[in-house]
């Protein structure tokens, strides 16, 4: 199966890793505005919030960049602003206590290419699910599977629930705060 690169992918893309089949990230794909590339999207007290990281235009030509070539742009505070806005969403879950000292300093740290970063993340919610997917990087254009056509979400525990609803398909790290461990429970039954 080959995924597109995703900024703290939705649960959707996530189920994917669960399904023992080699998992390749395309890196060499032309770069998409407003995807998950680059966004997600998280439950706030105010409703769903797209965060978005942002990207270095000087490095397009003729308005194209490959993926593995995207580089994160340095002028706004973009990591702190999205930190607060995953505290502030998140601060009164069940685990984000516990787990806000494994994710934060990736946001404290300096990146300069959005698949580092996104990979790393990635990586961490692997590591906090205990899951040990098959990934791997394209080393040439594969194309991308369409990836979302099976997904049934399942309602699992949401922090604003009562004031929102249900909201299906946010970003993993909303049912990684919400759930714990027994995510991974939510990501088989959407497998």
């Amino acid at each position: 199966m080959i995924l597109p690169s995703a900024y703290l992918p939705p649960i959707s893309w996530f189920a994917h890793l669960l399904t023992g089949e080699p998992i390749f990230i395309e890196q060499h794909e032309n770069y998409q505005k407003q995807t998950f590339r680059n966004r997600c999207t998280i439950d706030s007290p105010n409703g769903p919030l797209n965060l978005s990281i942002p990207i270095d235009r000087s490095t397009f030509v003729a308005g194209k960049c490959i993926m593995k070539d995207i580089r994160i742009s340095t002028h706004t505070d973009w990591q702190r602003q999205h930190w607060y806005a995953l505290e502030t969403s998140y601060f009164n879950s069940p685990f984000f206590e516990y787990l806000q000292d494994d994710f934060r300093p990736l946001y404290e740290r300096p990146w300069t290419f959005l698949t580092d970063f996104n990979e790393a993340l990635i990586q961490k919610c692997c590591e906090t699910l205990d899951i040990q997917p098959n990934i791997s990087q394209t080393k040439t254009y594969m194309g991308l599977t369409s990836y979302d056509t099976n997904f049934r979400p399942t309602p699992y525990y949401q922090v604003f629930q009562q004031k929102h609803g249900f909201l299906p398909d946010l970003s993993i790290i909303d049912l990684i705060f919400n759930m714990g461990k027994e995510s991974v429970f939510t990501l088989q039954e959407q497998a």
